[in-house]
């Protein structure tokens, strides 16, 4: 069963995940856990050291079974990697679990945050090495254009680039009171007869 205060941001990397979701968190009174973080904490790994020792695979699987396991939870801000909506079966996990909100950001903003990034898999060459700035934007380009359309299955999306980070984490609060509101009115309104 959905349930509306359990919260997914989901995003490119840089978008504001790791940043916005504490303080969106802390603001509607809810826990906050980062996913990829608590991979880090379990394995005892980076992502990239995760990647290059056990595979993408298995960093999939990881990330797999511990969105189910939170997806048991309540009140939860959860902040996604940049990947796991690419997964199918995380994407419909979280569809019918949670309310998912999509930061979205500019390519050219994206390219500017991740340019001056040294621990992203995603802005690294087939051998470990750091790609230029013209080939980040092309990988960055190639990647959004793929991803967009689960992006695109958000409850909610909201433009992280211009905009005022306190001012966007009280949008986005009024945006899911009045979501979750919504929601306990619909569950508790006597069903209509047809």
């Amino acid at each position: 069963m959905s349930k509306p205060n359990l919260i997914f941001l989901t995003g490119f990397s840089t978008s504001g995940k790791s940043t916005i979701g504490p303080l969106l968190a802390n603001t509607l009174g809810f826990d906050f856990i980062d996913l990829d973080k608590e991979i880090v904490r379990q394995e005892g790994q980076s992502i990239n050291e995760i990647f290059k020792s056990k595979s993408e695979a298995y960093f999939r699987d990881l990330e797999y079974r511990l969105l189910i396991e939170l997806c048991q939870k309540q009140e939860l801000v959860i902040a996604l990697g940049g990947g796991t909506v690419q997964q199918d079966r995380c994407l419909s996990q979280i569809l019918s679990s949670g309310t998912l909100v999509y930061l979205k950001s500019d390519l050219e903003t994206l390219v500017k945050r991740l340019s001056h990034k040294t621990d992203r898999p995603l802005i690294k060459g087939p051998n470990g090495e750091k790609l230029s700035k013209e080939e980040i934007k092309q990988k960055i380009e190639t990647m959004l254009h793929e991803r967009e359309p689960k992006y695109a299955k958000a409850h909610f999306t909201i433009n992280t680039d211009s905009t005022h980070l306190g001012a966007t984490v009280e949008h986005l609060t009024r945006m899911i009171e009045r979501y979750i509101r919504q929601h306990e009115r619909k569950k508790h309104s006597p069903k209509q007869n047809p």
